[in-house]
């Protein structure tokens, strides 16, 4: 065999694989990794977040959160170096494992510290010490002083430094926190200032105390709501094909009937004012009120410009539904078809699930980082308290802001995971034209086309979104900070900036949504998928408004209806339990959770839609039903297509007709002169 002619052979082979990949929009059983440049850079980037946790693990930063370190900068429970500069530093604590309190109920709210001085002791007080000869009797007994380490215990009543360094009299019991071993007062009312802070809306106590009773009191039936919730949204996924219909004429019948009547209502007004309005200001002119007049006259022409915008409104939306019903059935085609992805893929109604528990597991590594980070860092005296505290100084400080980006990146790279997962799984339910022979799990299949192929893809998604979501909340930071202090011109452009950067972030979503799906279909890059989505939804603009307009609010229906459920059935319940004297907060508490459900559930079900209309667009695109390019469609959107082209065949003999009588009437014309001639 000559190698020349398998060389040859190959490379047409090459070639025609990249061009049924540009042209060809199905499935691709043979795939090739996407954006691998921008999966070494997330890894990079993952990298450098675990060398965060590292690097304050090394430097004690870890320690010092877990194990606590007093005002001189030693940690508890441990030997310690002394610190330069820095008094009573360098102290052995390794019998001294708890933290203690001068003053625990001194909080800096503002700040979320406590800015009294803080002591390691090996025990902390079980019960009230009242004076300072029972700080005396508690320090010989168990060998747990608890004022500075200078201060000898069997001198404390007669030292004059003991009204600065030693704890604030009475000394409430207190007991170790568990893994945190702080001395926590056992009396929750040393944390008053705290609770005022934060229920002020509580003006009575006692309202507040009935609220908290009433939340423990129906913790059992606050459980079982919530797993009501989750049940309806469940079902609701399932079942949303079958009423998906009734709730979209509903709607569309409701915002004609509703455009109308306020165009009427407006109409009638003002029709009122010409007849009744201007004898009244007649009447009043004749006393001696002339203003009146032109005040009168004001509101009419107010009424009439009010009740044309409306007639004007009220015609254009007449006119939009006449020209989007097909469209209108189009998305309850879609809707019935997403239903029957639920039943055909069941797994996906676990994704909700999956991508909660990847973001809760995320959230608590970030948190307890972030806390590691806040006692990390060189010793720094506090001028105000004169209490040492650990800082991060020259560039170690951009490692909070590292972290924090990382928070934005990371959450949204998950968050694209979930969508790829969903894309994938319903990209081959709908290219399968035979439903028995779909894959026998399609989800992890996804899964791992997405871990194997297209992580790359993700990550360089999620980082465009990043790049306009940190900015975004930097602003919305600076605001807040500002608040009552900026002019009205700076108020301004900051909430437009905000607002600009919102709407941006919301469409750049739906557009990386489709490029995940276009990814899963044709395995390209994510600026070349991003860039043929954006093809398809250009050539279906008016398509992808009504399903998104018309869509959208069918979900939001949906998940009223589940929360108006779930809040129906807590009313019967909790009314049944006479023993609860408040159960409003329990209420909310549910209504709060299942709209957080229904939101979760149902965005995947949004998902399942805006994938399912890329794949009926490209199928409508690209096949015709004729033998060799036949339609991939599920049978519902098969019967729309048909509709439509009847409806088109029917519009085009009707111009066809029109024509043919204009021709012959053009032909009949010119006869007539010469017939009265002859």
């Amino acid at each position: 065999m000559d190698p020349k002619r398998l060389s040859s052979g190959s490379q047409q082979q090459v070639r025609l694989r990249k061009k049924r990949t540009k042209r060809e929009w199905r499935p691709l059983e043979d795939r090739s990794c996407t954006d691998l440049p921008w999966f070494l850079l997330f890894t990079v980037f993952c990298v450098g977040m675990g060398s965060i946790c590292g690097f304050t693990i090394v430097t004690g930063g870890a320690a010092r959160l877990v194990f606590g370190y007093d005002s001189y900068g030693n940690t508890c429970g441990q030997r310690n170096e002394q610190i330069e500069g820095v008094r009573l530093s360098g102290l052995d604590h390794t019998d001294r494992k708890f933290v203690f309190f001068l003053d625990p109920c001194n909080i800096d709210i503002v700040q979320r510290k406590i800015k009294s001085m803080a002591l390691c002791v090996s025990l902390c007080p079980t019960e009230e010490l009242k004076t300072y000869q029972d700080l005396k009797r508690f320090a010989m007994l168990n060998g747990s002083e608890l004022c500075s380490y200078e201060l000898a215990g069997h001198k404390y009543p007669g030292l004059p430094e003991r009204f600065l360094k030693c704890p604030k009299l009475p000394v409430p019991p207190s007991k170790p926190l568990p893994v945190f071993n702080r001395c926590t007062p056992l009396d929750v009312s040393c944390y008053a200032k705290f609770a005022e802070a934060v229920v002020t809306f509580v003006s009575d106590n006692s309202v507040l105390h009935r609220l908290i009773a009433g939340v423990a009191a129906s913790k059992e039936i606050i459980i079982g709501l919530c797993v009501l919730a989750l049940v309806l949204s469940m079902i609701l996924m399932v079942i949303i094909r079958y009423i998906s219909a009734v709730l979209v004429w509903i709607l569309t019948s409701l915002v004609v009937l509703g455009s109308l009547a306020g165009t009427s209502v407006l109409w009638w007004l003002y029709i009122d004012h010409r007849l009744y309005g201007n004898d009244t200001a007649t009447k009043v002119t004749k006393e001696e009120a002339k203003e009146e007049v032109e005040v009168s006259r004001d509101g009419g022409q107010a009424l009439l410009v009010y009740a044309a915008a409306a007639t004007v409104f009220t015609i254009i939306l007449l006119l939009l539904m006449l020209f989007m019903r097909k469209r209108v059935a189009l998305t309850i085609a879609l809707f019935h078809v997403a239903g029957k992805v639920f039943i055909h893929l069941p797994l996906l109604t676990l994704q909700p699930f999956v991508t909660f528990l990847a973001l809760l597991l995320f959230w608590i590594y970030w948190i307890l980082v972030l806390l590691f980070l806040g006692t990390t860092g060189n010793p720094v005296q506090n001028e105000e308290t004169g209490l040492t505290e650990f800082r991060l100084t020259g560039p170690l400080q951009y490692l909070t802001w590292y972290h924090a980006v990382g928070l934005v990146w990371i959450t949204e790279f998950i968050l694209a995971c979930q969508q790829m997962t969903v894309a994938g799984a319903v990209v081959t339910y709908y290219f399968t034209r035979d439903k028995n022979r779909l894959p026998v799990t399609p989800i992890l299949s996804s899964v791992l086309r997405l871990v194997r192929y297209h992580l790359g893809t993700v990550a360089k998604g999620s980082f465009i979104i990043t790049l306009v979501k940190v900015p975004r909340l930097v602003l919305m930071y600076i605001h807040n900070q500002l608040k009552g202090k900026e002019n009205a011109c700076a108020r301004c452009l900051l909430k437009t900036c905000i607002c600009c950067l919102w709407c941006l972030e919301k469409c750049l979503n739906y557009l990386n949504q489709n490029a995940y799906a276009a990814t899963a279909i044709n395995s390209t890059s994510f600026c070349t998928s991003a860039r043929d989505a954006f093809v398809i939804l250009v050539e279906n603009a008016l398509r992808v408004a009504t399903i998104n307009a018309v869509g959208d609010f069918v979900l939001f229906l949906g998940k009223i209806l589940i929360v108006t459920s779930t809040a129906f059935a807590g009313v019967l319940l909790l009314n049944y339990q006479r023993d609860y004297a408040e159960w409003l907060l329990p209420l909310i508490i549910v209504c709060l959770f299942s709209f957080l459900v229904a939101h979760c559930f149902l965005s995947i079900f949004e998902i399942v839609v805006d994938v399912l209309f890329l794949c009926f667009a490209i199928d409508t695109k690209y096949n015709d039903g004729t033998p060799g390019k036949e339609f991939f469609m599920d049978k519902a959107l098969m019967e729309f297509v048909e509709s439509s082209r009847r409806l088109e065949r029917a519009v085009e003999r009707g111009r066809s007709r029109v024509k043919e009588a204009v021709s012959e009437g053009a032909e009949m014309k010119p006869m007539a002169p010469g017939t009265s001639s002859a």
